[in-house]
């Protein structure tokens, strides 16, 4: 889109031209330092070059993008973080204030009062007769008409938000505290990659003026991790959820059971983490997560607006629980723990009472652990139990999340099964052709889109990437990012479709780093298939604004890939180096090529 004309000052704003008469907000005449200070940085911003970022180069790619190259601003060492005075808008502002801080030095404090005309600003904004902060989800998703005008953002529903960037101030409204959050990582990305640093950066924090005005595609954007098949800390789980939450995916789905090892305490059963979870792939330690674990790693999603999805594998990927609860296995024999990668060989006895107390009572209470309204069943692969009693087992199971108060959520081979209201089949074919699931949408349910052939991050980039799989072939990153959620599955309309999720399966996956090197830099293109409307979807400019990322990466310290096909810097607008194409690593590694 072309830039605008600049705009006139606002009511209540200075005017830009330094030499024309300061203007307080309360008619008071400004003291002469302040008429100085003004004059000095406005005389100082019309000789800075421009903002090394441009105000479209953000991923997801934003709804609306109206640059105005004569309103850059930039921080100033006295900035202040001012926001609406309510809890949980103090919340963003203080992340906001805390992801800035390092990198500039500046102290930033959050204060709360009615944002000013300067400095950066928070702001939670609802129409007249609404509650700010209590939007529902999903109000408002038609498209924006006419050109970004001030005014109430509560048609841009439970997570929009709209940012304006002038030569004075940097202001975030929104209609909930998520949407201001989203707000917030848009202006980490439009600041100097150096923004990154864990230490101070002598550097002009310039901000590229002009209004963005987005929202979601859809509302369920997400990624699994899979925790059973090689155990991962609770530290490791939080820097995923960072990731998540910059790219503004607000879910996170654990896969906490499966034949290789049970990663969640559970009180009524306690050999389910202390013998369940003593192993994993390949003979390791294993371990789990105690409920506290749990609690942490849910608080620490929910203040990032991310929700956690709990998966419990049933009634296949279980040979954990029968190694803990012998009594639930078909033949009532306790089988070894078991340490490879085959699947399909393990299932609890779906015609005995036991089994179902034990399924009420696990998923009672992880449900009782988790706040967010999915609980995921599992249900794929179960090969060996015969289809009457899978679906016979799939419908109390259904039932008894119901019994929880939460929305069930499993693979698509539950799709045969009676519906259940609301419930959501995971997707995770290769040909976008699926009979049985599209008759499930018909009868009520809803899809979440994880095409194994675009979104499963364990996937290889390329025959000589060191780990990962290729059963559903090789996913780079333009595989990542060429498909449509909307359009992908036949006989599924796009609004039966929830979101999209990126899956990472942990057979051959061993450390962060290498989590890290899966996820990125194909985590960010799924992330805009959730996010950003569709007419903005174009592989050309996708990796040019994605190649910007590279050196924030490196500065932060997040292991990622070097994909070939990305034009990544071959030098960063700090100096740091930053990453260049080259041929695949043979391991994953921090360091560049």
């Amino acid at each position: 889109m072309p830039p605008t004309a600049p705009r006139p000052a606002e009511p209540g704003r200075r005017p830009l031209d330094p030499t024309g008469p300061a203007v307080d907000p309360t008619g008071h005449e400004p003291a002469a330092a302040d008429l100085a200070r003004a004059a000095a940085r406005a005389a100082a911003d019309r000789l800075a070059p421009p903002a090394p970022v441009g105000l479209g180069d953000v991923v997801p790619a934003p709804e609306r993008v109206e640059p105005d190259p004569a309103a850059d601003f930039t921080l100033p060492a006295d900035a202040a973080v001012r926001v609406s005075p309510d809890p949980a808008a103090r919340d963003v502002a203080e992340q906001l204030a805390d992801l800035l801080r390092p990198a500039t030095g500046y102290p930033l404090p959050v204060t709360d009062a009615a944002p000013a005309a300067e400095g950066l600003a928070l702001q939670l904004s609802a129409a007249p007769g609404e509650t700010p902060g209590t939007v529902a989800a999903g109000v408002g998703l038609g498209p924006v008409a006419g050109p970004a005008t001030p005014g109430p953002v509560a048609a841009l529903g439970a997570e929009g938000y709209r940012l304006d960037v002038t030569p004075d101030a940097v202001r975030i409204t929104a209609a909930t505290p998520a949407g201001l959050l989203h707000g917030v990582q848009t202006l980490r990305q439009l600041l100097p990659p150096a923004i990154e640093s864990p230490a101070p950066v002598a550097a002009r924090w310039a901000v590229p003026g002009g209004v963005i005005v987005d929202r979601p595609r859809f509302p369920y954007r997400g990624a699994m991790l899979d925790v059973a098949r090689h155990f991962f800390g609770v530290a490791d789980v939080l820097r995923v959820i960072d990731h998540l939450a910059r790219y503004k995916l607000n879910h996170l789905h654990l896969h906490l059971t499966d034949d290789q090892g049970w990663r969640i305490a559970v009180d009524g059963w306690p050999g389910l983490a202390a013998v369940g979870g003593a192993t994993q792939v390949g003979g390791g330690p294993g371990g789990a997560y105690t409920r506290a674990d749990y609690r942490r790693i849910v608080s620490y999603a929910a203040r990032r607006h991310v929700t956690v999805v709990p998966e419990i594998d049933l009634p296949g990927h279980t040979n954990a629980a029968l190694t803990a609860y012998p009594q639930l296995a078909p033949d009532g024999v306790a089988p070894p723990p078991y340490t490879g990668t085959e699947v399909g060989f393990s299932y609890l006895d779906p015609d005995d009472e036991r089994t179902y107390a034990f399924v009420a009572d696990v998923l009672g209470e992880v449900a009782a652990l988790t706040p967010g309204p999915w609980l995921h069943i599992g249900g794929d692969e179960a090969f060996k139990v015969p289809a009457d009693a899978y679906a016979r087992f799939v419908e109390r199971a259904q039932g008894i999340v119901a019994g929880t108060g939460k929305t069930v959520v499993g693979w698509h081979q539950i799709a045969p099964a009676g519906h259940a209201d609301g419930r959501v089949l995971q997707w995770w074919g290769t040909t976008g052709d699926d009979p049985a699931t599209a008759e499930a949408v018909r009868r009520g349910a809803r899809v979440i889109l994880s095409p194994g052939n675009h979104a499963y991050l364990d996937m290889k980039y390329a025959p000589d990437t060191p780990i990962g799989h290729d059963w559903a072939g090789l996913v780079d990153v333009e595989r990542a990012y060429g498909w449509d959620p909307g359009t992908h599955l036949a006989g599924v309309p796009a609004d039966a479709v929830l979101g999209v999720e990126a899956p990472l399966w942990t057979e051959s996956v061993t450390s962060l780093a290498e989590i890290e090197f899966m996820l990125l830099p194909r985590l960010p293109a799924l992330a805009e298939l959730g996010w950003s409307p569709r007419r903005t979807h174009d592989w050309a400019s996708f990796r040019r604004r994605l190649a910007g990322h590279g050196p924030r990466w490196h500065t932060a310290g997040i292991t990622f890939h070097p994909a070939p096909e990305i034009p990544w810097p071959t030098t960063g607008p700090t100096g740091l180096p930053s990453p260049r194409p080259a041929s695949q690593p043979t391991a994953p590694t921090a360091d560049l090529p």
